[in-house]
């Protein structure tokens, strides 16, 4: 069969390329071909558009970029037109996604929705428009089954796919040695994968470093992005990583992260932190008006409780984000080690999310 996945970020094109990997051991002459990045390529699809430029952050960046997001659209539309795949599998990123979903369901192709978009969290009447446009829902967060419910539509809960990639992952034991680390006790910084997020975040969270003398601070920094984004860590002489997030994770004490998928990947290696959020003051302001959720971070949102705290926006402040580091490093640190314990065991399922999925896919494809 003929998949044709989109993604548009960092961590959907992670959970693109193992779920292609599920699927090619039911589907040996499966052909895979993608909106993506660099893991799905690895995985075997052919990639089209790489998530790196279309990667747009809050509503002031999408509408200064509209001309750009609608070209990508009508590219993508018509390159579905000439692969005429079986199936379009769609992993979060709503906003580009649901269009796309519109836009296959009028041409009669088969549409799988894999990570819901967050419906749940804004503008909930779009659970409506999901239910008419995309055949199958696979969700990773068990309280989205629940929320679907309400609109009368079926959806599977599959787990949650970071546990994929995190069972995989193979500590490199010469890490600290590679990267000229002491044996200071570290703190990591991970100030998200998109531009906007690192140049609005990184600079708050490392006004920290000179207040913690006792701890090395190390930034996890992506390659997709441009090196001058991290120049400011660089120039305080702060290291800075590329691509090691999950190896950083490992031999940290504590975290600093952007809200994000981050938050979840750093609660299951019990790494306490703090999370952060900072968007431009338009986008803030609607968000503030549209969001009908009582957190931001998936680690709180997945255990639905405060188990780590969040800094945003203007609560963002220098005095107030050294309380919270400090805490994490003293007082809160055993109570959050017990919450993450708690959630791990919650959310996760015995198959992975990548094979359920699979299983579940190659199912409804062949009834």
């Amino acid at each position: 069969m003929k998949y044709y996945l989109i993604a548009g970020e960092k961590s959907g094109d992670l959970h693109g390329a193992n779920l292609i990997n599920a699927l090619k051991k039911h589907d040996s002459k499966a052909l895979f071909r993608c909106f993506g990045g660099d893991e799905m390529k690895k995985a075997g699809a052919e990639v089209v558009k790489h998530y790196a430029e279309m990667s747009f952050m809050g509503f002031v960046s999408v509408l200064l970029n509209l001309h750009k997001i609608k070209r990508f659209m009508r590219e993508c539309e018509d390159d579905i037109l000439q692969q005429q795949p079986h199936v379009v599998i769609l992993i979060d990123y709503a906003g580009f996604n649901l269009r796309i979903a519109k836009f296959v369901k009028k041409y009669g192709y088969t549409t799988f929705y894999y990570i819901s978009p967050k419906v749940w969290a804004w503008n909930t009447k779009r659970a409506w428009k999901i239910k008419q446009i995309v055949d199958r829902m696979f969700c990773i967060m068990t309280f989205e089954k629940d929320f679907y419910k309400k609109f009368d539509y079926d959806v599977d809960y599959v787990g949650n796919p970071l546990f994929d990639a995190i069972n995989a992952f193979q500590p490199n034991a010469n890490f600290k040695k590679e990267n000229q680390l002491d044996e200071k006790p570290i703190i990591a910084i991970l100030a998200g994968s998109r531009k906007s997020e690192v140049k609005n975040l990184l600079p708050l969270m490392l006004k920290m470093v000179n207040l913690f003398p006792t701890h090395r601070f190390v930034v996890a920094g992506v390659t997709n992005l441009p090196r001058e984004v991290y120049h400011l860590a660089e120039k305080m002489g702060v290291k800075v990583v590329f691509d090691q997030t999950y190896d950083l994770l490992h031999v940290s004490t504590a975290a600093i992260v952007a809200s994000g998928t981050a938050t979840l990947e750093t609660g299951l290696f019990n790494v306490p932190q703090v999370v952060c959020y900072k968007g431009d003051p338009v986008s803030m302001l609607i968000a503030w008006f549209v969001l009908k959720v009582k957190y931001i971070s998936l680690v709180n949102l997945s255990a639905d409780k405060e188990v780590v705290k969040e800094l945003i926006q203007y609560d963002i402040t220098t005095k107030a984000l050294k309380n919270e580091l400090a805490k994490v490093l003293g007082e809160n640190r055993t109570q959050i080690l017990a919450d993450y314990q708690a959630l791990r065991q919650k959310i996760q399922t015995e198959a992975s999310a990548s094979e359920v999925a699979a299983k579940l896919m190659w199912g409804y494809l062949n009834k």
